[in-house]
């Protein structure tokens, strides 16, 4: 979203609400970090914990800034239904089902925003990141699994069914792997470290985490590589032949693999609509903080 004038001279706080810690940051109104705290998520403890725990997370940032005027976001996995209003895809499964925007506002007694975690970090790159002073920026999630978020003049592309950036769902291969969602051949089957990992089983029986599936010099490791490169090349020249961004940044822990800036850049040349590419594809800046700093930049 876009920050009017107002919200640009208050102090941003953000809440990344992950399956194993909930981390709490304070950007003052020049954007510069004051403060940062992390507690354990406990999901085991249930819903109405994580909700009291993510109200006292902040209830202690409001102490830092003494009530001064501030936004307030949150990120998380998975998002909130427009049908429902209840959240949904949450890796923290606890929270699927349930209405948390609305019980959390009714806790803090104030109107939280609160965005997946593709969008927050793709909203940090473009903010103060690899995509800042670009009018679009499509940012890339490759971890786990496989998702993205797409900004627009520094405004989230949400999309009617808050289904924009969801590229690891595109199917690229009909008659390829079953994916989680139901459908087959899903760029995340493919691209995504369980994706690799999987598909190294599927050779060998064996399991290996998916940057040493990379790494490897084995007949059946180099077969996943050549596949992953395939269909990453694929996958973001579609994703660049539809809305044409300024920018691309990568993120997520295969960001970190340095011959997706070599060969799956030449990847990606051999099937984009054009006769060149001229799309930066970056790693991205933010590294771990991304999901977090996004949070704040998103508040309201």
């Amino acid at each position: 979203m876009t920050l009017a004038l107002s919200q640009l001279k208050m102090f941003k706080i953000g809440i990344d609400l992950g399956g194993t810690k909930i981390e709490t940051i304070i950007l003052n109104p020049d954007g510069v970090e004051v403060y940062r705290n992390r507690v354990l998520t406990l999901q085991e403890r249930g819903y109405a914990a994580i909700v009291n725990t993510l109200a006292e997370c902040y209830s202690n940032a409001l102490t830092v800034i003494n009530n001064k005027a501030h936004t307030f976001g949150i990120g998380t996995p998975g998002s909130i239904s427009g049908k429902t209003g209840l959240m949904k895809n949450s890796n923290t499964t606890c929270l699927n089902g349930k209405p948390l925007l609305k019980d959390l506002q009714r806790l803090i007694n104030r109107h939280v925003a609160i965005e997946n975690d593709a969008n927050c970090f793709a909203m940090a790159e473009a903010g103060m990141g690899a995509g800042k002073g670009y009018k679009s920026v499509f940012g890339v999630i490759m971890g786990t699994g496989c998702g993205g978020g797409v900004i627009i003049k520094n405004n989230v592309l949400r999309g009617l069914q808050t289904l924009g950036g969801e590229w690891g769902h595109m199917t690229i291969d009909p008659n390829g792997p079953l994916c989680y969602c139901g459908k087959r051949g899903c760029v995340e089957t493919y691209i995504s470290g369980t994706g690799i990992s999987d598909r190294y089983f599927e050779r060998t029986g064996k399991r290996l985490p998916a940057i040493h599936v990379l790494e490897s010099e084995q007949k059946e490791a180099q077969e996943v590589k050549e596949l992953f490169f395939e269909q990453f090349g694929r996958a973001l020249s579609n994703v660049i032949s539809i809305i044409d961004p300024e920018i691309v940044v990568l993120g997520g822990g295969l960001s970190n693999y340095m011959p997706l800036y070599t060969e799956g850049l030449e990847r990606v040349k051999k099937y984009i609509f054009s006769d060149e590419l001229i799309t930066p594809i970056v790693k991205n800046k933010t590294g771990d903080s991304a999901g977090v700093i996004g949070a704040a930049w998103i508040g309201i």
